[in-house]
């Protein structure tokens, strides 16, 4: 208690600025209000407090930024590349020195526990870090020879690009689409989420600080129907990098249609943790509670769907109940606490909605199954037993504290009810027989598989989903093929044979 008690204190002077001056706009260097003036409320799912009023951008808002950003690309563009290393660096290092502060802030915002959340501030400088690295060599092609010709490959940084980022984790996610894009040498039009706009707000502060361009980073905040269709509209933008829903990526498919707009899209996930028989069921166990309970349930990676051998079902499952009742639910400035707040009362409604769901279609609430106190949006970690592939549980993205459980009898079967769903992010295996794990994840419909493994990021490896789940990938030069185009140089090697037409 005594620690929670210091944490709420450091958090008020963290938050006094942004109650008393709001959370503006930065559109060409310059923190702005909305041009219509119009603001929003932030509120913090903790206690369903006021944290601050928020720049309501719109059409004319993203206009002034893009505008702001196709100015400023040039610039960054030709920016002499160690210098834009040490730029990011710089970036990297002001996420550390305030990474309490970036903590905090978005365990206020968020509800997500703070347990979680230092560690996420860290990751995010790790990503700015690991692309400044790699920034001196984003231009690097290959050097292709034929009979004929001397062929060459170079890249350049495709131009503006907007990023539309989600309220889940959202300091990290901005980083790890931002960074990338900076690296590049692209300019940036950043909108956050509307129900966490905080740490969007100190993350561009901290690039002015270092010395990045005017006008290089923009953020406006708003919402998806007004400022996010604008930026994914406008003429000036050359790609959308987007992290949410699928519907709303779809969405965003049909509004850059018009302009050509590449995207970048990390969406849903419907994710099969598969446990077999001859798994280490220990590990097992800690990797699926943790990879689902977690963050609150409210990650695209998150591990919602059990799939568990019928062999070892009964003992694995009332192992699991045990665990999942022991999960402490609490403030999330609280060190103790495991599980915070949802983010908002609508995902709150959703989330729970699911509790009659299951119960309509025949399932079993094992554990939870009901919200957690009378203030702010808690929600029990919440266990659904006895279900079935066809079930909205098995199927649809609850995106909170819910885990399915389906048994299983045959790898065939396992591998069937896996891919029986619209998305294919990630999945997860566990099994101690190799050739069974090759065999399996061959046949997985999912961007990332990990065996006998939790979901451990390595930055230069490809991060994205198949279906409906995402187009694209992220990490490494996968980023760079993103946010760059590729342009092939021929150069003869002689006086070669020109066909010659008309002498």
């Amino acid at each position: 208690m005594a620690e929670l008690q210091d944490n709420l204190a450091k958090l008020d002077t963290y938050v006094t600025r942004f109650r008393e001056t709001g959370v503006l706009n930065l559109i060409g260097g310059k923190s702005v209000p909305a041009a219509s003036g119009a603001t929003f409320e932030s509120v913090s799912p903790v206690d369903d407090s006021l944290i601050c009023q928020v720049s309501k951008g719109s059409a004319e808002d993203i206009d002034a930024a893009a505008k702001a950003a196709k100015t400023a690309f040039a610039e960054w563009r030709d920016f002499p590349l160690a210098e834009r290393k040490k730029v990011l660096h710089r970036i990297g290092d002001g996420i550390v020195a305030r990474a309490e502060e970036i903590a905090f802030c978005e365990c206020w915002d968020t509800g997500q526990a703070l347990r979680f959340m230092s560690k996420a501030a860290l990751r995010g400088a790790e990503n700015f870090r690991f692309f400044a690295d790699r920034a001196p060599s984003a231009r690097d092609g290959q050097t292709l020879p034929s009979p004929t010709l001397l062929n060459v490959t170079t890249r350049l940084p495709i131009g503006p690009v907007g990023v539309i980022t989600p309220w889940n984790t959202p300091f990290m996610l901005s980083t790890w689409k931002i960074a990338p894009a900076l690296a590049a040498g692209c300019t940036v039009v950043h909108k956050p989420a509307e129900f966490s706009p905080v740490t969007a707000r100190i993350l561009a502060e901290i690039a002015q600080d270092a010395g990045l361009p005017d006008g290089v980073w923009n953020l406006v905040n708003g919402f998806g129907e007004d400022a996010g269709k604008a930026l994914t509209e406008h003429p000036d933008i050359k790609a959308i990098a987007f992290v949410g829903e699928s519907k709303t990526g779809s969405m965003i498919m049909k509004q850059g249609a018009d302009t050509l707009k590449r995207v970048h899209f990390e969406l849903g996930g419907k994710n099969p943790v598969v446990v077999f028989e001859d798994a280490d069921l220990d590990r097992a166990l800690d990797a699926a509670i943790f990879m689902i309970y977690s963050l609150n349930g409210e990650r695209c990676t998150s591990s919602s769907r059990l799939l568990v051998q019928s062999s070892i079902a009964k003992e694995f499952k009332e192992k699991l109940i045990e665990r999942v009742n022991r999960i402490r639910i609490g403030h999330p400035l609280d060190p103790a606490t495991e599980i915070g707040p949802l983010i908002h009362k609508v995902h709150l409604d959703k989330v729970t909605s699911y509790f009659d769901v299951a119960k309509a279609d025949g399932a079993t609430i094992a554990a939870g199954g009901e919200r957690a106190g009378d203030t702010g949006c808690y929600v029990k970690p919440t266990l659904f037993t006895d279900a079935t592939p066809a079930m909205r549980i098995a199927q649809e993205e609850i995106f909170g504290p819910v885990l399915t459980v389906i048994e299983f009898d045959t790898e065939e079967q396992a591998l069937e009810i896996a891919n029986g769903v619209d998305y294919g992010l990630t999945g997860y295996v566990w099994t101690n027989d190799l050739t069974r794990a090759l065999r399996f994840t061959d046949k997985l419909e999912a961007g990332m598989i990990w065996v006998n493994s939790e979901n451990v990021r390595h930055l230069p490896t490809p991060f994205g989903g198949v279906k409906a789940s995402g187009i694209g990938r992220d990490g490494g030069d996968w980023s760079f093929e993103f946010y760059m185009e590729q342009k092939h140089i021929g150069f003869a090697l002689g006086q070669h044979k020109i066909p010659r037409l008309g002498a």
